[in-house]
Order: C-alpha cells, then sequence, then structure tokens
C-alpha cells in the first residue's frame, strides 16, 4: 500500500512539473531502500560517470553551440549557403535545411535551431514566394535534422551511455544523416520545380563576397572531423579546441559577442543544460544499476522472445516504440533513461550498438514531430504563432521522407557501419 501511495504522489509530482531528475532519484531511491540496500548507491553513480573522459566534450560543445546561435554566424552561414546553391529550384529550401542541420549538429538542441535560424529563415522563405504550409514544414521539420552529424551531443550523451566509442558513432551517423538531408533536399527541389519558386542567379563575385564572411566558421567542421580522423586530437580535445576556436573568433574577429558581459552570459545559460543533463545522468545511471541488479532488461528480453523471435520484427517493435519515446520525451532524457534498457535487449537479437545508436537518434528526431505531444510542433507552434494542428499538417509530408529512411537505416546496417570499417575507429 505505501508503495502505491508512493507511486501515485511520484505521478502527480511529475505532472506537477517536478524536475525529472528528482522523479528519477526519487524511484531509485525507494527501489534500492525496498531491495535492502543502502540509498547512497545512487549517488555513488556520478564518481563512475565523472571518471568518463567523453563526458567533458558536452559542456565544451555546449558553449560552442551556444555562442554561435547568439552571434551573427547563422546569418553568414545562411547567405553563403544561398549563394552557393539558390540557383538550384528549391534552392532556398535546400540551403534552409542544410544550414539548420549545421547548426543542430552544433547547438545539440532543435529547438534553439527553430527558433534562432528558423526566425531567421521562414519570413526569407515566404518572401520567395514558398508557400505558407511548405515553408512552416521545412522549418519545423529542420530543427532536429542535425543530430547525426558530428559534433551532435545527443550522440556524445549516447556514447556515454552505451559505452560505445563517441569516434565510432561520430563516423556511423554522417552516411544516415545525409541520407535523411538528401531526401528533405530532393522533396523540396520537386517542390521548387513544381511551383515555379524564384530562384538566386549564381553570380562569383557574391560566392566570394559571403565566403569571406563566412571564412572563420567555415572550417569548423573540417577541424572537428579531420582533426579526430586523422588522429590529431581525441573527441574531448576536439570540444576544446573549438571551444577556444568559437570564442576567439566571434569574440575578438567578428566582434559578434562580448567578452563581458555576453561571454559570461553564454556561458551561465548553457551550463543549465549541460548541469540538468548531468543530474539526469547520475539518478537515471543509479536506476539503472537497480533495474541491472534485478535483471529487468533480462526478464524483458525474456517477454519480448515469447512473442519475437525475427531480429527484424523486433527492430520494428523498436523503432514504433523509440518514435512514442521521442514524442514523450525530451531528447537528452530518452537518451539517460531509455538506452540502458534497451542495448542489452538489443544485443542478444544481434544488433550492433553503434547502429543501434543511429536507429534511436533517428527515431527521436521522427518522435520530435510526432503528433500530439511532439516537442518541436509547440516549440514552432509558439514561434510562428500557428495553431498546432496548422504545424502537423505541415510537418506530415517531411514525416513520410523520414520513416522511409528510417526504414533504410534500420535495415541496411552498413549505412552506419560502413564509414566506421573504412576509417578503421576503435
Amino acid at each position: 500500500m505505501e508503495t502505491l501511495l508512493a507511486g501515485i504522489a511520484l505521478v502527480l509530482l511529475a505532472l506537477l512539473g517536478a524536475p525529472l531528475f528528482a522523479i528519477i532519484g526519487a524511484i531509485a531511491m525507494m527501489s534500492f531502500t525496498a531491495a535492502g540496500i543502502d540509498s547512497s548507491a545512487v549517488i555513488v553513480e556520478l564518481y563512475r560517470i565523472g571518471s568518463n573522459p567523453t563526458l567533458v566534450a558536452i559542456p565544451l560543445f555546449t558553449f560552442a553551440g551556444y555562442m554561435l546561435a547568439e552571434s551573427n554566424a547563422p546569418t553568414r552561414i545562411v547567405n553563403l549557403a544561398r549563394a552557393l546553391f539558390g540557383w538550384m529550384p528549391g534552392g532556398l529550401a535546400v540551403v534552409s535545411l542544410m544550414t539548420c542541420a549545421l547548426f543542430t549538429a552544433f547547438t545539440g538542441a532543435s529547438g534553439v535551431t527553430i527558433v534562432a535560424l528558423g526566425g531567421l529563415l521562414y519570413p526569407i522563405l515566404l518572401k520567395e514566394n514558398y508557400g505558407e504550409r511548405f515553408s512552416l514544414g521545412l522549418v519545423t521539420t529542420s530543427g532536429s535534422l542535425g543530430l547525426l552529424f558530428p559534433p551532435s551531443l545527443p550522440l556524445i550523451l549516447y556514447a556515454v551511455m552505451s559505452r560505445v566509442s563517441v569516434d565510432k558513432l561520430f563516423a556511423a551517423g554522417i552516411i544516415p544523416g545525409f541520407v535523411l538531408l538528401t531526401g528533405l533536399a530532393l522533396h523540396s527541389i520537386r517542390y521548387g520545380v513544381r511551383t515555379h519558386v524564384p530562384r538566386t542567379p549564381f553570380a562569383l563575385h557574391e560566392v566570394w563576397s559571403t565566403l569571406r564572411k563566412a571564412a572563420w566558421e567555415i572550417p569548423l567542421p573540417v577541424l572537428i572531423i579531420g582533426g579526430i580522423y586523422t588522429g590529431i586530437f581525441t573527441a574531448t580535445e576536439a570540444a576544446a579546441v573549438t571551444a577556444f576556436y568559437v570564442l576567439i573568433v566571434e569574440v575578438f574577429v567578428y566582434h559578434d559577442l562580448k567578452l563581458f558581459p555576453d561571454i559570461p552570459r553564454v556561458m551561465r545559460e548553457s551550463m543549465l543544460l549541460v548541469g540538468a543533463i548531468l543530474m539526469i545522468i547520475g539518478t537515471a545511471m543509479g536506476l539503472t544499476n537497480y533495474l541491472v541488479d534485478e535483471e529487468v532488461p533480462m526478464q524483458l528480453f525474456e517477454l519480448t522472445k515469447t512473442f519475437v523471435n525475427d531480429p527484424l520484427v523486433f527492430l520494428i517493435i523498436l523503432n514504433l516504440f523509440l518514435i512514442v519515446v521521442g514524442m514523450m520525451m525530451d531528447i537528452f532524457s530518452a537518451i539517460i533513461v531509455v538506452v540502458p534498457l534497451i542495448i542489452p535487449i538489443a544485443l542478444a537479437y544481434g544488433v550492433d550498438p553503434v547502429h543501434l545508436g543511429i536507429i534511436f537518434l533517428t527515431n527521436l528526431e521522427i518522435g520530435y514531430l510526432t503528433p500530439p505531444v511532439g516537442l518541436n510542433l509547440f516549440i514552432s507552434s509558439l514561434r510562428f504563432g500557428k495553431q498546432v494542428f496548422t504545424v502537423v499538417r505541415s510537418v506530415l509530408p517531411f514525416m513520410v521522407i523520414l520513416v522511409a529512411a528510417l526504414v533504410l537505416i534500420t535495415y541496411v546496417p552498413d549505412l552506419s557501419l560502413w564509414l566506421v570499417r573504412l576509417l578503421g575507429v576503435e
């Protein structure tokens, strides 16, 4: 009876807006206490996580992403991409996709992309005679498009939670990320051809002008990816180099940010996100230890195996489950809470943990757009002053493409693993 009352109390607290880490921590402590184990076992997990060198990359990449968001970097990147690709049918739409993907890869938060870049691109799309529904669907969908590209924060977090090499995940996400991007780009080009939206004539002087203005930001992806896979530095060292580089460029080269008071403010805002993630990691891993001790993952596997013997069927069920998870939870909480539970089950079905990570994040991208409660639907609704139902209608054609790409990514593991093997990443 006491357990039931405590469970009801926790549900009520969650509905009233209690922090997720507090709810998870309470469940963990109650579970350990019921099992006769000292509740300090929950917080002990923080010490183990704190010794994980990959964890250092999270605050550094987050800080770099927030600095880029607060600067004029998005405008410079959009102008350059427009000069390069605006001549294509649907060129501005393709530019929007590419820019948002790059931006989300650095910020790791799709809401930031919709608010910052969406607010910049949506009026431009409308001005260039792109339809309102198409434009709204495009910027809403683009918000989570870059989560598979390094140095995406969700990729790093998955690596921490799954104990998989972050270098492998960085390599694994590149081709699937381009599969998603290409599918949406082809849809945009088809829309441009069908509706005859205006194009921006290719002008070499415009390319050169925008290239010069964005010259200091263009090397960032090459710096990170090239540095890691040529062995110059590790992913953690790449995070430190990126944060330092962005700080120098945005403060001392472009003067978009001031050393005081802008940088301390950006630090504070970015570290609020990092702090929330670390609190959830600590409590969730404590709860995971309890579940592992009680052999809950194996019990779930045995239950699943009773109904599902075929790994292909398991992947279908897994995809449906993860889309629901992505719809109900933010991506960081979903990774922290769900990954430790599904990895033992997926391994038992022969699913590679690196491939699983790409499947996982692709599902969460789609979950962000899934009605009725996909997070990006509400962010877009608030940002652009549209009813949620209007936003839902606008994203449906894009979701069809994303789901088709998800099926391809799920059932063709080499899309995720080929580059990992080619680079010989350990």
